[in-house]
């Protein structure tokens, strides 16, 4: 018998979603600053509408909803699955309101892209949008990549409990510090510092470049935001393209790097213990895979001829191949390249690479490396109980922060997760291809949305179905959120419709 969702359990999924509701116009106190220091009144306008629009509904929420009891595992899940729609519908108003959409679905799709660190995108003249909104499309990957719900802990919250069950919903089930509020703080320091340091890096080589001053720093805050945030979005409509800088793309290499790594891992760097860079897991099966992936993609590369010297071949292979194993979006080639330059093995590829993702508990989305490096453990497991004698005991273990010892409930949770992202790949490449898209183009733009990558072959245009629009939203949800937040909100919907 499935139980019908009692009243106090509404009343505090809604307190504490209004609570992120507030925390969400908060920060677009920073591209109203932003537009007032360049002058920009119609767009300062548009963020006060966005900010009034989410003050609005979040005090009516914590009113109404008032309630002091902490979260249970159901409604922490639940607040977070709906924080991150209600982020959406909310970041989308400056966004549409600047005039570069055709519709409010596609200042939608673009919010959701961007709280979702996806990086694909449906604005209209992107190299004539305000300085504020353009800031706003990559603070919202910031925001996102560390994650809406580290908003609420860092700044909002104070049971503890409740706190440790948002953190788990949003994808990141391991802490860095024992206090899960002093995790996200961390996650936030860590963030914030190389903000500074990566704005520097970027903004210096602009100037070098001959950007003028203030843009070459804005360009590099906002490249560094979606770089770190493994997003995409870029100030400009060529992305990194646009900067033809051999030292752009070797800077944005190491940020997208860093962003890809699990925060845990980022905290014993931090602390000097370097040697976990190379024991543990996760870093040793990004190398193995970024390795064979990218002979795939080269041997693809060379067959086809488009890149005559091998130079050039390794600096748009290797970069397309980073990009999308980061999960950050970044391109140094037009879109439809991928389609009409390289050849299938190629973007076989960068597929692989974008299906497989980065680390647990960084800024990426996908399968991630924990998962595939827990699936290998566990085949050369049975392979070796196969070869010895049936009386011998075979224990695998693996380094991850500490030694552990391989057993099945981990590697059941890896292969379930890693099976629901293969399905929502192949899902989303169904639908496009009944719409008429071609099934590798149909893969690779589905496979980018899922594993919230962003890289495209020129599928995701605003000309595009609805549907398939829609589609893609619901993949970087899913995605983002790694579908255990998302299957109990549609457990609380079909008990709350269903249930006695």
């Amino acid at each position: 018998m499935v139980l019908k969702p009692h009243l106090d359990d509404f009343k505090i999924i809604g307190y504490y979603l209004g609570k992120i509701t507030i925390g969400i116009g908060l920060f677009m106190l920073i591209p109203i600053v932003c537009a007032l220091g360049f002058k920009e009144v119609g767009p300062a306008f548009d963020f006060f509408i966005g900010i009034g629009v989410s003050f609005l509904c979040g005090f009516i929420l914590t009113k109404i909803c008032f309630t002091d009891k902490d979260l249970n595992w159901m409604q922490g899940m639940i607040v977070v699955s709906l924080s991150w729609l209600v982020a959406t519908i909310i970041g989308a108003i400056p966004l549409y309101l600047s005039g570069h959409f055709k519709s409010y679905l596609d200042a939608c799709f673009d919010a959701m892209s961007g709280f979702a660190t996806t990086g694909l995108a449906l604005i209209q003249d992107l190299d004539h949008l305000s300085y504020a909104h353009n800031l706003w499309r990559h603070l919202i990957m910031f925001v996102g990549g560390q994650g809406i719900v580290i908003v609420a802990l860092s700044f909002f919250m104070k049971g503890l409990s409740g706190a440790f069950k948002m953190y788990v919903g949003e994808a990141r089930d391991e802490r860095v510090l024992p206090n899960v509020i002093h995790t996200s703080r961390f996650i936030w320091l860590v963030s914030i510092v190389f903000l500074v340091l990566g704005t520097l890096a970027l903004g210096i080589t602009g100037l070098l470049n001959g950007m003028k001053v203030h843009n070459a720093f804005f360009h590099g805050a906002c490249i560094f935001m979606t770089a770190f945030d493994t997003g995409g979005f870029a100030p400009q409509s060529q992305s990194i393209l646009y900067y033809h800088s051999m030292a752009f793309e070797m800077i944005t290499v190491i940020i997208m790097i860093l962003g890809a790594i699990n925060f845990k891992l980022h905290y014993h760097l931090w602390t000097g213990n370097f040697k976990e860079l190379f024991r543990n897991i996760e870093s040793r099966t990004f190398f193995v895979t970024v390795t064979i992936i990218f002979i795939i993609v080269a041997i693809g590369l060379d067959k086809v001829g488009i890149y005559q010297h091998t130079l050039i071949l390794f600096r748009k292979g290797f970069y397309q191949l980073i990009s999308g194993h980061t999960g950050t979006g970044f391109q140094t080639i037009y879109a439809k390249q991928f389609i009409n330059g390289w050849n299938q093995l190629s973007l076989t590829g960068i597929i692989l690479a974008m299906a497989l993702g980065g680390a647990v508990c960084s800024t990426t989305g996908a399968i991630k490396m924990l998962r595939i490096g827990i699936i290998m453990k566990a085949v050369k497991e049975d392979i070796r109980r196969i070869m010895l004698p049936e009386k011998a005991i075979v224990v695998q273990r693996f380094h991850h922060i500490k030694n552990i010892f391989l057993d099945d409930k981990q590697v059941r949770a890896a292969l379930l997760i890693s099976l629901c992202y293969l399905l929502l790949y192949a899902a989303g490449a169904l639908i496009g291809m009944f719409l008429g898209y071609p099934f590798v183009a149909s893969l690779f733009e589905s496979t980018s949305a899922a594993a919230n990558v962003g890289l495209s072959c020129g599928i995701t245009n605003a000309t595009m179905p609805a549907f398939l629009k829609i589609t893609y939203m619901i993949q970087m949800w899913a995605g983002r959120l790694e579908f255990m937040s998302i299957f109990t909100l549609l457990g609380f919907l079909i008990a709350a419709i269903k249930g006695k």
